[in-house]
């Protein structure tokens, strides 16, 4: 009997572990060979490079695969994903840059790596799926240019219920939600307009232009936020000052009642 728990622990213990690892990214990158690369204009290698590395997932021509329609394709990847028609340069330049994609399974969360592509490569491959529809381009953000208050605002409002107060990550259900401290300034924007994973999009008419400019001000400022002095834990406020002024209270007060009471009592 305790063979078969100690068993059944263990089976529910590589259960978990699976259920919260990390997503993989793929072994390789099918690519062109050198000389090939170096003929290719931009766009051509890209499409080289999306036929071998994306296709299986999101179509050919960036139509997207529903679940179950493709299996084994390229790296033995069951297809199931996206379609990218549509969504210009800005989605790919998200997906590519954070190392967010490819996955070496569809069902994966993307979680950020180190990017599997060569510069010029992530390069060919935004053109290319920018040129299947053209779409939205990656924006321009000028933090500086943005209100600290108001992004603080802006990102208690929106942002804080899942990634912190100060952009440091967390977990919903379904996903683990990622920290913000390595995300360039362009990417938190186009994290905005995208909505990747489970993160809802904010259009212009929900968050405009300037008041992103705002919330990524605020975003990089949590990396390096302003010292107050004191013990801050992580810089969410004078809670350690708070906590004992209320533990001297309660012992000031424990010590009055006793004294009453020993004063009734007598």
């Amino acid at each position: 009997m305790r063979r078969t728990l100690l068993l059944a622990a263990a089976v529910l213990g590589l259960a978990v572990t699976a259920s919260t690892a990390p997503a993989q990214t793929p072994v390789g990158i099918v690519r062109p060979s050198p000389d090939q690369e170096q003929r290719l204009a931009d766009v051509q290698l890209g499409a080289q490079l999306f036929a071998g590395n994306c296709s299986t997932c999101h179509g050919d021509r960036g139509q997207g695969i529903l679940p179950g329609k493709v299996r084994n394709g390229v790296a033995d990847v069951d297809g199931a994903g996206p379609p990218l028609r549509g969504v210009g340069a800005l989605a790919p330049d998200f997906y590519l840059r954070t190392g967010y994609m490819p996955l070496a399974h569809p069902g994966d969360q993307p979680e950020r790596h180190r990017v599997l592509f060569r510069e010029r490569e992530v390069r060919g491959l935004i053109k290319y799926i920018d040129s299947l529809e053209h779409g939205p381009g990656v924006p321009r953000v000028r933090p500086e240019q943005g209100d600290l208050g108001e992004g603080r605002e802006l990102f208690t409002e929106h942002c804080a219920g899942c990634h912190q107060v100060v952009a440091q990550g967390g977990v919903v259900t379904g996903a683990r939600v990622p920290n913000l401290q390595k995300a360039t300034a362009t990417q938190v924007a186009e994290a905005v307009r995208i909505g990747p994973y489970v993160m809802p999009r904010f259009s212009k008419k929900e968050i405009s232009d300037a008041q992103l400019q705002s919330i990524v001000r605020y975003v990089l400022w949590t990396r390096s936020p302003t010292d107050r002095g004191g013990w801050g834990i992580g810089n969410l406020g004078p809670f350690p000052e708070g906590i004992v002024t209320w533990l001297i209270a309660v012992v000031a007060l424990v010590a009055t009642c006793v004294v009453i009471g020993k004063r009734v009592s007598a």
